[in-house]
């Protein structure tokens, strides 16, 4: 009994002192980390909105009910330039975080995933710019349809083989964007 209370303890002392070295550790790093997603996210809206120079968050505008978490608009030297939107779909893996950008033209400018879980080889393809690239120029007149195969008109996206539900979830976000552009922004 005498052994395994003196196991016991040492096996507490053992896991105590990790437990607070990675609370240091945490504390320590948690503003870098921060800072580096901030910065993060300032290059993934220029990406997507390349006209931009800076950008606000728009708050006017309910987003209840929608995938879309925040709006920003891109200005350059005080004029708008576009809008960029952060959506959220739900993909094969989970949620996907991605950046759509509209131009004040009616034009999509470009589409950055900045975070998700999908299969490696498969969905992940998402990022790819042979996926990610037949959403540049694209109008916003009317909203965009997945097809297998070629696509071959113009408000056509061709589907990931093998990862369809990535590829809706992905068109479907940015018809989301499109929608609250055309109802709200245009």
């Amino acid at each position: 009994m005498r052994d395994i209370f003196k196991l016991g303890s040492i096996l507490f002392i053992i896991t105590a002192v990790a437990a607070v070295l990675l609370g240091f550790t945490n504390m320590a790093t948690s503003k870098v980390i921060a800072e580096r997603e901030k910065q993060e996210r300032a290059e993934a809206l220029q990406v997507v909105l390349k006209e931009a120079s800076e950008f606000e968050i728009v708050e006017e505008l309910p987003l209840d009910g929608t995938i879309i978490s925040e709006i920003n608009v891109g200005k350059t030297n005080g004029k708008i330039v576009g809008y960029t939107f952060n959506v959220l779909p739900t993909g094969y893996g989970g949620e996907i975080n991605m950046l759509v950008g509209i131009s004040s033209e009616g034009k999509l400018t470009g589409i950055e995933i900045l975070a998700h879980n999908e299969t490696p080889g498969l969905g992940a393809k998402a990022v790819e710019p042979e996926f990610k690239n037949q959403f540049l120029g694209k109008s916003v007149d009317s909203s965009l349809n997945l097809v297998k195969g070629s696509a071959a008109a113009e408000n056509e996206i061709q589907a990931i083989s093998g990862a369809t539900i990535t590829s809706t979830a992905v068109t479907d976000a940015v018809n989301a964007a499109i929608d609250l552009y055309n109802r709200s922004l245009k």
